[in-house]
């Protein structure tokens, strides 16, 4: 399994340059940090020593001469690390924006391309934590915690190179604890990155319980379960305290043991450098300097924890988000164009068996077809396989086998986005955007004018009540809808459908959540939106689809009847079953099941 660091670096791969740049920059800034502690130890050497000192050999005899380049190069010093740090800051930060951008929009798109078996085992909680915390956790690290760990690494090579170069038979005693501070701290690493992951999962799931009861708010209120649902999030933000709580239990406790090694490393510095300066085996300059950098060598050891900790989650998220990205996309679309103005309309279910995941099948071995410009109506209990036929035409879902064909070509083979444009589908669970009205109406037809969305609406028996609203076609319709009745939401669905103007129409209990007068006139305005294209009703109200070219009665995934109104019900099965209920016929026959 690839590391997800390189994962990151290989995702970010266009950015070489600026990351490059970004990192030279960070590592300047570090040098010319330390540098100043360097130079310390140099101007006590001229205190110290005058002619005698470093800057002397260089040229410069006068002592006030050599304080005087000194002090210069000390201002230019300070300059130049303020400059890289303005330059360092704004690369890291501009490529955590620009990498979070594309990575939110990368696997939002990914997501869109899975099929919606993957939305059904998920919930939407869990996946807007990836789509928002680990990316966000992945720009938090870009922005500081990569410069934090070049610094680390830049101070270790520099001061500890400086030791062995400046004073070897010391540097020994200042370098002693770095062993064992790195080998605990690859202890606390591997014993952090569970946690961290278990921290990430357990976001997901209260992440998915507080987007599930805020759709369900409704609900909860009508059944006065706030209570209960107030201890189901108590129970799972206790459960994301907990799993954060041990994960940092580890990374506190390092901070601690570390300060206790890095003493050591330091009062051994001062007892052995001060006997090597009386021994006049090292400079009271350079003892001095030795002295003030081992802090700078050491101490940033004691922020490890602190780095490792935005590693660790950094990448616990970077699993996430790259898991769902790596998710294969099972229907992949074809290279076979379907033009819009070429589509006839005919369709062709041919011996297909198709099976939701883990369950029995829905269909099996069906055949149906579906002359171009016809209307057909499909009738049948709730699970016999009416709605599943509609998805597997849009290819929601892949059959297992058969075919399914559109004016004699097989759906696999079709454009997935020609195949989807030529099908207006009115689903009997109508989904509003929170927008307006027009805006919802003229969704996937976005280019629509206004004169064009006000006459679907009309088609579809919704302007009188659209212009009853506070601001018209430009009232707010609230999230999912819910500033609509049930028989408005599917109005507007209707209305959409209409101005899409495909040459196949679904409509999927289209009329089921309006009142009989309005069913009457949306009746009459199907009889001309139907016209010159091939339509499939699937109803349980019988009344809508009476009048269809041809009627399918459905059971346990089979077409057992087919025929004009008038036929089925002289054949007096299930569909004159179906309609003696709805009818209010006494002579209805109990024997028949419907």
């Amino acid at each position: 399994m690839v590391h997800p660091l390189l994962r990151l670096l290989r995702y970010a791969k266009n950015y070489r340059p600026q990351v490059w740049l970004a990192t030279i920059c960070t590592i300047l800034n570090k040098i010319f940090d330390l540098a100043p502690s360097y130079l310390i130890g140099v101007a006590v050497d001229v205190v110290v020593q005058k002619e005698n000192s470093l800057v002397a050999r260089l040229g410069v005899t006068d002592t006030v001469g050599q304080l005087a380049v000194l002090s210069l190069l000390t201002l230019l010093i300070w300059s130049l690390e303020s400059l890289f740090q303005f330059f360092y800051d704004r690369l890291w930060r501009n490529l955590a924006q620009t990498v979070q951008h594309e990575l939110r929009l990368d696997a939002y798109s990914h997501l869109q391309e899975l099929e919606l078996s993957y939305f059904e085992d998920r919930s939407t909680g869990e996946m807007l934590s990836i789509l928002n915390d680990d990316i966000n956790q992945l720009e938090r690290f870009l922005d500081s915690g990569a410069a934090r760990i070049l610094h680390f690494f830049t101070t270790v090579l520099v001061v500890g190179g400086s030791f062995v170069a400046i004073a070897p038979s010391v540097a020994w005693v200042a370098m002693l604890p770095i062993p064992f501070i790195i080998w605990g701290t690859m202890v606390i690493q591997r014993r952090l990155a569970p946690r961290y992951a278990d921290v990430r999962a357990k976001a997901g799931l209260i992440n998915s319980r507080l987007a599930n009861n805020l759709s369900g708010i409704a609900t909860i209120k009508s059944f006065t379960a706030e209570r209960y649902e107030r201890d189901r999030v108590l129970t799972e933000s206790e459960a994301y305290r907990r799993s954060n709580g041990r994960a940092i239990a580890l990374s506190a406790a390092f901070i601690p043991l570390i300060r206790m090694v890095i003493v050591v490393g330091f009062v051994a510095t001062l007892f052995f450098g001060g006997v090597a300066a009386l021994n006049n085996q090292i400079t009271v300059g350079t003892y001095g300097f030795l002295v003030f950098i081992v802090q700078q060598l050491l101490w940033p050891f004691a922020s490890l924890s602190e780095i490792l900790d935005s590693y660790q989650r950094a990448m616990a998220s970077t699993r996430r988000v790259m898991g769902l990205l790596d998710t294969p996309i099972a229907i992949t679309t074809g290279d076979h164009p379907l033009p819009l103005n070429t589509v006839r309309g005919d369709v062709h279910f041919n011996d297909i068996t198709f099976a939701y995941s883990d369950r029995d099948r829905v269909l099996k071995r069906l055949s149906l077809h579906i002359p171009p410009k016809s209307t057909i109506g499909i009738v049948g209990a709730t699970g016999s396989g009416k709605s599943t036929l509609v998805k597997l035409l849009l290819r929601f879902y892949e059959i297992q086998h058969g075919k399914i064909l559109i004016d004699g070509i097989d759906i696999r083979t079709l454009n997935l986005a020609d195949l989807r444009r030529c099908i207006g589908w009115v689903s009997q669970d109508v989904f509003l955007f929170h927008g307006t009205v027009a805006e919802n109406i003229s969704y996937g037809s976005f280019s629509t004018s206004h004169e064009e969305i006000v006459h679907a609406a009309k088609l579809a028996e919704a302007d009188e009540f659209i212009r009853q609203l506070p601001q018209g076609y430009d009232t707010i319709v609230g999230e999912r809808g819910q500033k609509l009745s049930g028989g408005q939401r599917q109005r507007l669905a209707i209305a959409r459908a209409i101005l899409k103007d495909p040459p196949i129409l679904i409509l999927d209990e289209a009329t089921s959540a309006v009142d009989n007068e309005t069913e009457a006139a949306i009746q009459k305005s199907l009889i001309m939106i139907t016209q010159n294209r091939t339509t499939i009703a699937i109803a349980h109200r019988l009344s809508t689809i009476r009048h269809s070219d041809c009627i399918y009665a459905m059971d346990r995934g089979q077409v057992v009847e087919q025929g004009t109104h008038e036929e089925l019900l002289a054949l007096g099965g299930i569909y004159a079953g179906l309609w003696q209920v709805q009818s209010g016929d006494r002579l209805f026959n109990p024997s028949v099941n419907p």
